[in-house]
């Protein structure tokens, strides 16, 4: 028999029960759903009023205006944190420099493709036989291209701002991603002595990305302003008028879009493109209720950044393509030339349209963003190379504004697709996020914008995303 010793020496070898785990915590529910909803709703309404009262409806267009506006104030801000944490965080000057040059080179061979598509699609349908140009709009075209963008050489000094603080001020993404990169450089040449300052931009990245959240939720009242504004003041005529051009352009965007983006994102980062589409369904959806590319630009960054592409990469191509990248109004300034040569029975010679575009391409650099820029650009290039047909421009107004979505969300959609190819390219692609949060496994944060990750994750004082640990540790 068990003597009392005995069985507390027992009880006391006896393992203690172990403690329960703690309940995981309960999952948020993901509010901003119901935004976007608003934001579909919202358009609809904004049709509707802009069918049943157009006066009134015209109106509501500095809702839109104003809601575009509290998106264009986040850019600069949002561009210079993300250059500056990504090139100062990089060891090796070399590698921005690589990553610069091979997206100015893909920007610049995308524009010849898309120039390309243009034209075959544009002499194949000639969507201007039959139309009559008018008394009426003969002035339109003129006044457009003297409000049209200044020459390459005032371009390239206009990257230059003014002071160092005029390039937050202005709004000009050139500008501010000059100044970003000579800030993320010095720190790079200050070496640990500048660490302090990376984690005091982080978190000011931090702050405005919160903010820019906020704005958000403004989007259903901007989305119903501008799309009433726009019915409103064109109606139906200008639809039914100049239908084969609208038709014609949506679907060259359309292949575009999917044949020739959707090739190289299979080839090449071994992705499906409608699930990277699905993935930024949010913003073409912001895009096409503000006519802008523009004010989906903050939330590409930070998409891309969750994708899983580092951060340099991601700083340096999408504000570099947002100027140089313009696949859409390539597209457009190709059509709408042949239209109005069309229209105004010139027809121009196969040489003649590739000397004009070519003029164009250069002219359009710095003109995304904008809603209505591609139209002073169409007339800036008319007037340079055939004056006569400035005159034809004002028959393209009346359908400028929904033209001016498609290029918009082709803009965004080539700019998606090549940070991800330069990414991949340069091996700063983490491939295996890349396929996780395509499959839904990490949804994206739509209250930060931010992987909260990112701030307990660092080498050096510096956040370390996708592959920017190896570019670190180079």
């Amino acid at each position: 028999m068990p003597t009392t010793s005995s069985r507390r020496a027992a009880v006391a070898s006896t393992p203690a029960p172990a403690p329960a785990a703690p309940a995981a915590p309960p999952v948020k529910r993901d509010r901003t759903h119901y935004l976007y909803i608003a934001v579909i709703v919202a358009v609809a309404l904004g049709i509707a009023v802009g069918f049943a009262a157009p006066d009134f409806a015209k109106e509501l267009k500095p809702l839109g205006t104003g809601f575009v506006a509290l998106i264009k104030m986040m850019i600069s801000p949002i561009i210079f944190c993300t250059i500056v944490l990504g090139v100062g965080s990089v060891r090796k000057a070399a590698q921005v420099g690589k990553v610069g040059g091979l997206a100015l080179a893909y920007f610049i061979g995308m524009s010849f493709v898309a120039l390309a598509i243009g034209l075959v699609v544009g002499n194949i349908i000639h969507p201007g036989s039959g139309m009559h140009l008018t008394e009426a709009v003969k002035g339109v075209g003129h006044t457009q291209a003297q409000a049209a963008a200044e020459g390459p050489v005032d371009f390239l000094l206009g990257v230059i701002p003014t002071t160092f603080v005029s390039a937050f001020t202005e709004g000009q993404v050139l500008q501010t991603l000059l100044i970003a990169l000579l800030a993320g450089f010095a720190l790079q040449a200050m070496g640990r002595t500048g660490e302090p300052v990376l984690r005091g931009v982080e978190y000011i990245q931090k702050l405005v990305f919160r903010i820019l959240g906020m704005i958000m939720w403004a989007a259903p009242v901007g989305a119903f302003g501008a799309m009433a504004a726009v019915i409103g003041e064109t109606g139906m005529d200008a639809l039914k008028a100049l239908g084969t051009i609208m038709l014609g352009f949506y679907v060259t965007c359309f292949l575009f879009i999917v044949v020739v983006l959707g090739t190289l994102t299979k080839l090449v980062a071994k992705v499906s493109l409608f699930q990277l589409l699905k993935y930024l369904g949010r913003e073409f959806l912001l895009i096409v209720s503000t006519s802008s590319s523009e004010s989906a630009l903050p939330r590409l960054i930070a998409k891309m950044e969750h994708l899983g592409v580092s951060r340099p990469v991601v700083g340096i191509t999408v504000p570099t393509g947002y100027s140089f990248n313009l696949d859409g109004t390539m597209i457009y300034l190709t059509m709408a030339s042949l239209f109005i040569a069309d229209a105004m029975d010139q027809p121009m010679s196969i040489g003649q349209q590739i000397g004009l575009l070519l003029f164009m391409m250069v002219a359009s650099k710095g003109a995304a963003g904008v809603s209505g820029s591609g139209i002073a650009v169409l007339a800036s290039g008319l007037q340079s190379h055939k004056p006569a047909l400035v005159d034809g421009v004002g028959l393209i107004i009346g359908i400028d504004r929904f033209m001016s979505e498609a290029r918009a969300v082709t803009n965004f959609a080539g700019n998606a697709v090549a940070t991800l190819l330069i990414g991949t390219w340069t091996g700063e692609v983490d491939k295996e996020r890349v396929n996780r949060v395509l499959a839904g496994e990490l949804p994206f944060d739509e209250k930060t914008l931010l992987d909260e990750k990112d701030g307990d994750d660092h080498l050096d004082g510096v956040p370390e995303q996708g592959g920017e640990k190896e570019l670190a540790k180079a």
